[in-house]
């Protein structure tokens, strides 16, 4: 029992130590863990898809104690704040006609909806990512899973840098300021594009081996991809959820 007992313990910290050193990896030396991984170097870190799962649960578990609400966008946002609203608000409402239901009604059911489908649908992202990889970077003569595991360890990124916005807003509402004042959300917006940015500059250097100005394009093309890939999926999730609910 005592041998079972080491042997479990010995284990759990192999995972804490994997975890703890995969996620300074992944924030302080971006495009190692996917040299790392296509290198062989795999036993020391989480798997691509594991650590993807874990940032996955621990953006949630933020999102949900905070009041800004990244892909749990609320009806009422999907109509008034995005600028796709004047479709969003033709499309409800020929939903709303078809099912014979009142706004005030659906907009709980909506709300509630959308959270689960943004919980669970939000990995479409990396392959859609992953996709867009192969072309953009023919000429590495890059496997398919390099391109799969970059994508996955970007979003993993992705997910840590909006946990550390959530935390922000949460930080500015407790001070008194008001996080979805629109200067401030575009002061924000455009700090989190400068992040990726060079999240991306760096890993494509070590990735890819990409230097110079197609360095500087290679990371400016793949910060717009992520960018439109996060207001698709939010899009995505309004058109899915209208039409399951």
């Amino acid at each position: 029992m005592h041998g079972f007992a080491r042997q479990l313990l010995a284990a759990l910290t192999s995972v804490d130590s994997q975890l703890v050193r995969s996620f300074r990896t992944l924030l302080f030396r971006p495009g190692a863990l996917t040299a790392g991984y296509r290198a062989g170097q795999r036993k020391q870190y989480l798997l691509p898809i594991n650590l993807f799962l874990f940032a996955n649960v621990l953006f949630f578990a933020v999102q949900s104690a905070a009041t800004v609400k990244v892909f749990s966008t609320p009806l009422d946002m999907h109509l008034h704040d995005q600028f796709w609203s004047p479709l969003a608000a033709y499309l409800l409402d020929t939903r709303m006609q078809t099912k014979g239901i009142a706004l005030k009604d659906y907009a709980p059911v909506f709300n509630q909806a959308v959270a689960l489908h943004a919980k669970t649908l939000i990995g479409l992202m990396v392959p859609a990512f992953a996709l867009l990889l192969p072309p953009l970077f023919f000429k590495s003569r890059q496997p398919f899973v390099v391109h799969a595991v970059f994508a996955l360890h970007t979003y993993s990124f992705i997910l840590m840098m909006l946990c550390g916005v959530l935390a922000f807003s949460a930080a500015l509402t407790w001070l008194g300021f008001d996080p979805k004042n629109p200067v401030l959300d575009h002061v924000m917006s455009v700090a989190q594009l400068v992040l990726l940015f060079a999240y991306l500059f760096v890993s494509v250097r070590v990735v890819y081996g990409a230097t110079g100005l197609p360095r500087i394009l290679y990371a400016f093309t793949l910060t717009v991809i992520a960018a439109a890939l996060l207001l698709a999926y939010r899009f995505f999730l309004f058109v899915f959820t209208i039409y399951t609910t």
